[in-house]
């Protein structure tokens, strides 16, 4: 094996990588929010909690970017450590498919249906299709198909490069020695975590070593140990991403490194004890591809097996290595928000990042309904409250607008590029709501401090003012949660009787002071709290209309105020009547 060979086989491996993170990626954006909605159906039972891990480790082909999403959604508090057990295990199975279908690199056989088999022989019409399919589509469904598909013959072309960089090695009587040296279970376990470490894929690491047994130098006795380590190698990860996370966010680590360890010495104990008695006779057996993807299977089939009904001591064993912290350091699990980790896996991201904008939304409803409690019966507590809910709305938008604008320029699918485009446009108006119920708070203490009140006409309007105020909050926080179209559509007609209704009342409370039955103080208290009231509502309708265009994909908001409007909207007219009636006034303010 030359230098040129060696370039071979760096380029296959290159090849490889490059290909898998093309369909990891692809197929990631081709599931959008589905990995999101089987994460939110986790039980507490460990075999449905495996059949989930395998089934998305093979739906996005790597069981890498499975465990970064657990340790992201563990430290953003969205899942418990004891659900990612059963999930991790899972994973373990899902990745040995990889092996399965590079094994189709060993198929030697002169009839034509299995030499059409072989990677070098379909990869190339794969490779074609996927292109016709990519130019067909630019940005769709058919595009990421074409993109998978590509990506998938540039992986099976990596695996025949390896191969055929390798080849010279089968008459190579130092590699046949060096190899020797496997044979000791030691060194084939640290062999194979080393090189999985190094590749930091243990699938690329299956590859090579698949590559290697076509030499016809490779014997079970070497591949057994040598997958083992590349088991524990694959860990590394793992490590990796716990630093700088939260000690249970650490322990979905440990169980992972633990899981592998635990495996391997059961493996050792057991399988090369009883070998020490029976001596098996196929350790000396040379191994070809499928006999690597069946031992890769076997050992994580087996360990998992094993262990599943284990959870829960996996579990304690992460809390013993990983110890709770003192009760008065532990770390506050309100204070957890979505992991920056999470963008590995960008439509989970956008799913949990909807989830937090809901949540905004209710925090901004109830902050508002608060500070309006306020104007009739100040409390302190309360007043504090307010001003706590209004810092957290504020670390939300931060929090939100940073992890979306980062999300927006990875390769996310339509569906979930509108849920950022929505969130964007939203969270800034539950944001300035917030700030209005903190105004809205000051005004409160104001009178409460000054001992101010309304004549019985102003109360009588203003309640009214607050009953239309709570029903658009309602409305609008309830149609963004259900993504209710219809239900988002009556907010506008709602915004624009509330703004009708501040005009009334501020006309009516000119009329009031012209006769001397209102003072000079009392109006700008007045005023100050029916622009706060405007403003929440106008932040309502911003809301609304986003939602709308973002389902639309149409961004002109002016535009589609001024058509329904204008254009005599049959929808919105009915709406408008209807709360134009039911949020009106009589001559002495109170409600018709």
């Amino acid at each position: 094996m030359d230098i040129f060979s060696l370039f071979t086989l760096c380029g296959g491996i290159a090849f490889f990588l490059y290909g898998m993170s093309t369909m990891s990626s692809r197929l990631e954006k081709l599931a959008g929010g589905k990995l999101e909605q089987l994460l939110k159906k986790m039980t507490s039972n460990p075999l449905k909690s495996l059949l989930l891990g395998a089934g998305i480790t093979i739906a996005i082909q790597s069981s890498t970017a499975v465990t970064v999403m657990l340790v992201g959604l563990v430290n953003s508090g969205i899942m418990e450590l004891g659900q990612t057990i059963g999930i991790i295990m899972g994973s373990n199975v899902g990745t040995t498919l990889t092996a399965w279908i590079l094994s189709l690199s060993g198929i030697e056989s002169e009839n034509i249906w299995l030499q059409l088999l072989k990677p070098e022989v379909f990869s190339p019409v794969v490779a074609l299709a996927g292109i016709v399919l990519r130019t067909m589509d630019k940005d769709g469904k058919t595009h990421s198909v074409g993109t998978i598909m590509v990506g998938f013959s540039i992986l099976m072309y990596g695996t025949t490069m390896m191969k055929d960089a390798v080849a010279p090695l089968a008459d190579n009587p130092d590699f046949t020695s060096i190899l020797t040296a496997f044979t000791n279970p030691f060194l084939g376990i640290v062999a194979g975590a080393v090189l999985t470490a190094v590749v930091q894929s243990s699938a690329a690491s299956v590859g090579i070593l698949q590559a290697l047994s076509l030499t016809g130098s490779i014997s079970f006795g070497v591949a057994l140990p040598i997958i083992m380590g590349q088991n524990i190698g694959t860990c590394l990860t793992a490590l990796l991403t716990s630093i700088g996370v939260n000690r249970n966010a650490r322990r979905v680590s440990i169980i992972h490194v633990s899981f592998n360890l635990i495996g391997t010495l059961i493996f050792l104990i057991v399988f090369y004890g009883s070998n020490l008695f029976f001596h098996f006779e196929f350790m000396n057996t040379l191994i070809r591809p499928t006999g690597v993807a069946m031992l890769h299977s076997v050992f994580n089939i087996a360990t998992t097996v094993l262990l599943l009904p284990f959870t829960k001591r996996l579990e304690q064993l992460a809390y013993f290595i990983i110890k709770e912290e003192p009760e008065e350091k532990k770390e506050q699990p309100e204070l957890a928000f979505i992991d920056f980790r999470l963008l590995a896996t960008p439509s989970v991201a956008v799913a949990e990042c909807g989830a937090k904008t809901v949540e905004m939304a209710h925090l901004a409803e109830d902050t508002i309904l608060k500070a309006l409690d306020q104007l009739n019966n100040y409390d302190e507590k309360v007043a504090a409250q307010v001003r706590e809910n209004e810092n957290k709305l504020d670390m939300y938008e931060d929090q939100l607008g940073t992890l979306l604008v980062q999300i927006s320029s990875k390769s996310i699918s339509d569906s979930d590029s509108r849920s950022v485009s929505k969130q964007l446009h939203t969270i800034g108006d539950f944001e300035r709501i917030g700030d209005h119920a903190l105004n809205l708070e000051g005004t409160a203490k104001e009178m409460h401090d000054k001992n101010i009140t309304f004549s019985g006409q102003a109360r009588n309007e203003l309640m009214t003012l607050m009953h239309a105020l709570r029903k658009i909050l309602s409305v609008t926080t309830r149609a963004y949660e259900e993504n209710d179209l219809a239900l988002a559509a009556k907010v506008e007609p709602l915004e624009q009787v509330i703004d009708a209704l501040i005009a009334e009342i501020k006309s009516n409370h000119i009329a009031r002071l012209q006769k001397g039955d209102c003072t000079i103080e009392l109006g700008f208290v007045l005023s100050d709290l029916l622009t706060n009231c405007e403003r929440v509502s106008d932040h309502c309708s911003n809301i609304a209309v986003a939602q709308i265009e973002t389902a639309q994909n149409a961004y002109q908001a002016h535009a589609y105020l001024n058509g329904i409007k204008n254009d005599g909207n049959p929808e919105f007219q009915s709406a408008f009547d209807t709360y134009r009636k039911r949020f009106s006034l009589d001559e002495d303010g109170a409600p018709r």
